[in-house]
């Protein structure tokens, strides 16, 4: 949880930060059993293991001490702290994103990770900041809440259970410096996306040693399940005063999403009345190694864990889990939705499936609504759902020309459909050629935009013909660089090929963390991405298959990002797109 600033807008702020589980009994207890007294409603979640919620503990104390003691957004702590999550989420079946913040303090990723059940236009959110301060490794403040969510993740997705709703968790950056991650992530959703999200709650500080239970907006509706859980267990929970406005719940309440979430405390001290009903030390601050370099893995109150984890178990399960085995569900989508292809010619598609509920299944695809004269194919004609196959729209030299909509089919033991915008031209064969204007970079910028820079003749990096080229980044501290130009991709052609020259040359000495990264876009569809691991002495070819995008104007998009110390630069030369 980041320190109390005295602004305007956070003292007017309702903070639904999560509140952490607190012992009913002397902080410097570690029972961690659940009370046999809870009711039966509640015992309809599972029982998540304080001990498995430990163990990730451990993990990310193991990385600040091998990291300089911190987990610092932006640091390699950090890094490998998203690593850690991000494997065993990708593991565990989720649909895993990085978000770069931009924007940060110190410029780093939020890790988004979404249980592909459930409705996707109904969603509950869970998160917690997963940076520490500088002065050491957050583990009460805040691995607490981020290892809770973490196994709370890993049991639903090991139960698979029926789901009504979609359960995102999201684990952010630079909260410390400000909130930071979670306000460039409320920000980025379009007013559609936030209309999604039916509450997002808040998990900051929940293993605090002489931790109380508090709850953000505790009269709340979006408060309800995690105020049954703790009510259950006699634990007469508080408001969350301390930590109003001062975690990410408030960039959603901000974005106008409604909050909670479980807090244990943090600088400020118990109450006498508090120790009477919680247990603990009267007089003396929730959690004494707030922001220091004693928040290790000895700074947790196990038991205030352990209900916190069960608490989250049981408003995940309130809120989106349904009753009865999940019956098996697939998706079907088309990559681009639409495309043109000329008389004679023929062009491509991505279908893609995914698993909606119980267990992956084979489904047999086909199409329909094709015009006279068009054929598709696919390629191979069956996947297992969560398989992906390329699909080929041909049409003769005699088609009919117009607009028609294709209905892309999924049959397994349901039947799942998308649909295909074609356009069929009058004009056949291919046009071909190169469509990449000023591919060598040496007549100025036209029709290239780029940033300040990065179109040069510098001989400090040599171009690989000529005498410019693109050097994106480079500088060795905190930097953005982009390149980018509208591109036609013709339509009728055989082939499509993207293709450039990448010469990749870093001052890092890490041989396994990303810390600079180039991002080579298509539309909306990234082809590639390249980074300071990729290093190596001279121009490497890269090309792609890029027969999605025939007939359509697109743009070709180079996105360098660097972060705040050692350099590596991107340099680019001979981008061709060649049509044949």
């Amino acid at each position: 949880m980041r320190r109390s600033t005295p602004t305007k807008g956070i003292a007017l702020a309702v903070f639904t930060a999560v509140t952490m589980t607190l012992a009913a009994q002397p902080a410097s207890a570690t029972t961690t059993a659940r009370p046999a007294a809870a009711p039966a409603v509640a015992l309809a979640a599972p029982d998540i293991s304080v001990t498995n919620v430990q163990a990730h503990l451990t993990q990310l104390n193991t990385i600040a001490t091998n990291n300089g003691g911190t987990r610092r957004a932006g640091s390699a702590g950090y890094t490998a702290s998203v690593s850690y999550l991000r494997t065993k989420l990708q593991a565990a079946g989720y649909t895993v994103t990085e978000q770069y913040c931009s924007n940060c303090t110190y410029p780093s990723n939020n890790l988004i990770a979404e249980w592909p059940n459930g409705p996707a236009d109904q969603v509950v959110m869970f998160g917690a900041h997963l940076d520490s301060v500088s002065a050491g490794p957050g583990i009460n403040d805040n691995g607490s809440g981020s290892a809770t969510l973490l196994e709370n993740a890993l049991v639903l997705a090991q139960q698979n259970p029926t789901m009504t709703k979609r359960v995102r968790f999201a684990w952010w950056t630079d909260e410390e410096q400000g909130l930071n991650g979670s306000e460039f992530y409320v920000n980025s959703l379009s007013a559609t996306q936030k209309s999604y999200i039916k509450s997002y709650h808040n998990f900051d500080m929940v293993g605090s040693p002489n931790g109380g239970y508090f709850i953000n907006r505790i009269t709340s509706t979006t408060a309800a399940p995690l105020k049954a859980y703790w009510d259950s267990l006699s634990l007469q929970p508080e408001e969350n005063v301390e930590g109003q406005g001062r975690s990410d719940d408030y960039s959603f309440q901000q974005g106008g999403i409604p909050t909670s979430g479980y807090a244990a405390g943090a600088s400020a001290r118990k109450t006498s009345t508090q120790a009477a009903k919680w247990g603990g030390t009267a007089g003396a601050a929730y959690d004494g190694c707030y922001h220091r370099s004693c928040d290790t893995t000895s700074n947790i109150n196990a038991t205030v864990l352990n209900r916190s984890a069960d608490g989250v178990a049981y408003a995940i399960w309130q809120l989106a889990v349904g009753t009865g085995t999940p019956t098996n569900d697939f998706s079907v989508s088309v990559s681009p939705t639409s495309g043109s292809v000329a008389r004679g010619a023929s062009t491509t598609a991505a279908v893609s499936t995914a698993t909606t509920s119980g267990s992956a299944q084979t489904v047999a695809l086909s199409a329909s609504g094709a015009p006279s004269g068009v054929t598709v194919s696919f390629s191979p004609s069956s996947v297992t759902s969560g398989g992906s196959a390329t699909m080929t729209v041909s049409a003769s030299s005699t088609t009919t020309t117009g607009t028609f909509t294709i209905t892309v089919t999924g049959t397994g033991s349901v039947t799942r459909t998308a649909t295909y915008s074609l356009t069929v031209t009058g004009t056949g064969g291919c046009s071909g050629g190169q469509v990449i204007g000023n591919s060598s970079f040496e007549s100025g910028s036209t029709p290239w935009t780029a940033t300040s820079g990065v179109i040069t003749n510098s001989t400090s990096q040599p171009a690989r013909t000529g005498s410019y080229k693109a050097w994106l980044d480079g500088y060795g501290s905190t930097h953005t660089d982009t390149l980018s130009q509208p591109v036609t991709v013709p339509a009728g052609c055989s082939t499509y090929t993207l293709a450039f020259h990448l010469h990749i040359d870093t001052a890092e000495t890490t041989t396994g963390t990303a810390y600079d990264k180039l991002t080579v876009q298509v539309g909306t569809t990234t082809l590639a991405t390249y980074s300071n691991l990729n290093a190596a002495s001279g121009y490497l070819p890269r090309s792609f298959n890029v027969g999605a995008y025939a007939g359509q104007t697109v743009t070709l998009k180079f996105t360098g990002t660097e972060d705040s110390s050692l350099q590596t630069s991107f340099v680019l030369d001979d981008v061709t797109l060649q049509a044949s």
